[in-house]
């Protein structure tokens, strides 16, 4: 049995799951190793795959493949354990020990087949009733813990915890300095200097706990892991679809740049054309001016040829006295302006230079805000002072919509009551308006091409389509006046009263209220967000405070921090995909990140990155972050350093 022990755990155990092989494989190399955890081990190697050969998870050396164009799973299953592997797990396999821990383990060692019918705990060992009875006199084994064998008697009966060095010794004690199960002769030896040891009676229940939290930690992060590893794949994704969105622009942008050059190519197309039928009009008129003057030229050439060879003195007298002088000289001279030629001027190393510098696009790998390593990088900004504004812009909120391809950034002028759009399209841009009736406040997103905006003066509510122009739809009359404003469903508004305490309505499309929402410290609502979890995120400078409330009206969180993080002006609040909060603290000029559940992050954007009295903020798609900021929106996108 210690023959088939030795010869198990030294050669015939899995490095990979530490167990007896199952189905073993040996590689090039002549390590063996489960076929299942080598085909797991394959599929974490990707290099290895991609080159056609399995990876040895030992030496790394790569074991090449009859048919790489098969799957991974093939490959494994054509592997084969070598003769040495495959007469061991003949003669020690599974199977194999059963057959033997039913025979006598002395007589085994003397040659004989005496059937087992009990086993010690202690030495692990089988016996026949004569080897159990010589087993029984010997003094240092008779105190050893024996059972009657059955099918389940190892797994029933409890092992004496016995000293690996004093064999005959049982653990008794346990150092705490050593961490160390001993027993009374280790302590003796061994432990001597050692100033806390205890019995093990005492240390069992302790360590029993530790094990306990141990595994209730491990599995905590099993879970924790496991949450990790389905993310990721959802994020593999993730990605692999942005792939193709991304190529998919680069497509589009050079579709867009090649019907440019086509435009262009047709520009000149036709001056051509035009210059040519301007050359032609103008030869077909002369050569016409040119046939009239010929005819004349041939009937004077006629009549005064006749007039000399009629012989007749009056009639050539005649013809004489109508002509006149005539030039003496003959040589003809044409003094009309020669036709020109179409002539394409061009600067070839001027266009080669340009095509060459010719950018569709910039391939960057960019970061979201709520990754915490990310660093916000100025990506452009827009200046939203239009020709008609009566006064300085005071831009209130800010919020992105793709349309047709074309994404638009929206924005609330609250100082000229307008809303204002801005957009790119064929590499122009162009910028839109729209008066409203009194100064709007906040804007809520109904979909990809509509918006709500609240207009709390006039007690309205108006939607807007935009096309990517705004273009007016309807009024939404309402008994109150709303400031904050959000989308809580397609069919209703999430809508802050102004001047009603302690209160958000929920409205359906009419402006009919079809219940209110108690929201805590928060007095007069200024800005609403609905979370990804359908809970409004609402702020209001005069309280400091940051208040999530379910739709219910439940409190989830209330953000109001003191010292040096005290908030001066909470106003614009908005999500990301991922949950965490951005909210505009209007006086400090920044942009903070907080948890889902309300927790501080960090500072996202500061005075130092160009704030200056920051009101709106949203994020659109691609995880740009739009923030106002003056009379112009600031555009930043987020990147590892």
């Amino acid at each position: 049995m210690a023959t088939a022990k030795k010869l198990t755990e030294n050669h015939l155990t899995c490095v990979i799951c530490t167990e007896v092989f199952t189905d073993p494989a040996t590689l090039q190399c002549n390590h063996t190793f489960c076929k299942s955890c080598l085909l797991k081990y394959t599929y974490t190697q990707a290099e290895a795959v991609q080159a056609r050969s399995i990876p040895c998870p030992s030496c790394r050396q790569l074991t090449s493949v009859t048919n790489p164009d098969s799957p991974v799973e093939e490959w494994v299953s054509q592997l084969k354990p070598s003769h040495v592997i495959q007469g061991l797990m003949d003669d020690f396999g599974p199977g194999t020990k059963a057959v033997e821990e039913n025979l006598c383990s002395v007589c085994t060692k003397r040659g004989k087949t005496t059937p087992a019918t009990s086993w010690c705990s202690v030495c692990d060992v089988v016996h026949c009733e004569g080897c159990l009875q010589m087993h029984n006199m010997m003094p240092l084994l008779c105190d050893h813990e024996v059972a009657h064998l059955s099918d389940h008697t190892k797994t029933k009966v409890k092992r004496r915890f016995m000293c690996q060095v004093h064999r005959d010794k049982p653990i008794e004690l346990f150092c705490k300095d050593c961490k160390r199960a001993i027993c009374t002769i280790c302590c003796s030896i061994k432990h001597r200097t050692c100033k806390d040891v205890d019995t093990i009676e005492s240390t069992t229940p302790l360590v029993k706990e530790q094990l306990t939290n141990k595994i209730e930690h491990l599995r905590i992060n099993m879970a924790a892991t496991n949450n990790n590893i389905t993310r990721r794949k959802s994020r593999i994704q993730d990605v692999k679809s942005n792939s193709q969105v991304v190529k998919d622009q680069v497509i589009k942008t050079r579709e867009t740049v090649m019907r440019a050059i086509f435009r262009k190519e047709k520009l000149l197309l036709d001056a051509i054309d035009k210059a040519t039928d301007e050359q032609l009009h103008e030869l077909q008129a002369d050569i016409k001016s040119q046939e009239i003057e010929l005819q004349m030229y041939q009937q004077q050439y006629e009549f005064t040829a006749n007039a000399v060879t009629s012989n007749c003195e009056v009639d050539m007298y005649a013809v004489y006295e109508s002509v006149g002088e005539t030039s003496t000289d003959n040589r003809y001279t044409d003094n009309r302006p020669a036709a020109g030629s179409v002539v394409l001027t061009h600067d070839l190393d001027k266009l080669s230079k340009a095509v060459d510098e010719l950018q569709l696009g910039e391939v960057q790998v960019v970061h979201g805000v709520s990754d915490p390593g990310s660093s916000p990088v100025l990506h452009h900004t827009i200046d939203c002072e239009e020709d008609g504004d009566g006064k300085d812009p005071s831009l209130c909120d800010v919020t992105v919509l793709t349309v047709d391809d074309i994404k638009v950034t929206v924005v609330i002028d609250f100082n000229n009551k307008r809303l204002k759009t801005y957009y790119t399209s064929n590499f122009k841009s162009f910028h839109n308006q729209l008066l409203l009736s009194s100064r709007p406040w906040q804007i809520a997103k109904l979909c990809e091409s509509q918006i709500a905006v609240s207009v709390p003066g006039s007690k309205e509510i108006v939607t807007v389509n935009v096309t990517p122009g705004p273009v007016f739809l309807s009024t939404i009359k309402t008994r109150k006046k709303y400031q904050a404003l959000a989308c809580l469903s397609p069919s209703q508004l999430a809508a802050g009263t102004w001047g009603q305490s302690h209160s958000v309505d929920i409205l359906d499309m009419t402006g009919r209220i079809l219940r209110s929402i108690n929201t805590g410290v928060i007095g007069n609502p200024e800005y609403i967000n609905v979370t990804r979890n359908n809970n409004l995120i609402v702020s209001e400078e005069a309280v400091k405070s940051l208040v999530c409330v379910t739709s219910e009206g439940d409190v989830v969180f209330t953000y109001t921090p003191t010292g040096v993080r005290a908030l001066t002006r909470p106003w614009g609040v908005t999500t990301s995909s991922s949950g965490d909060i951005l909210l505009v603290d209007q006086y400090s000029n920044k942009v903070i990140q907080l948890t889902e559940s309300g927790q501080f992050v960090r500072d996202v954007l500061t005075q130092q990155d160009g704030l200056n009295c920051p009101r709106g903020v949203c994020l659109d798609a691609d995880g740009l972050l739009y923030v106002t900021s003056d009379r112009y929106v600031k555009v930043f996108n987020f990147y590892r350093r």
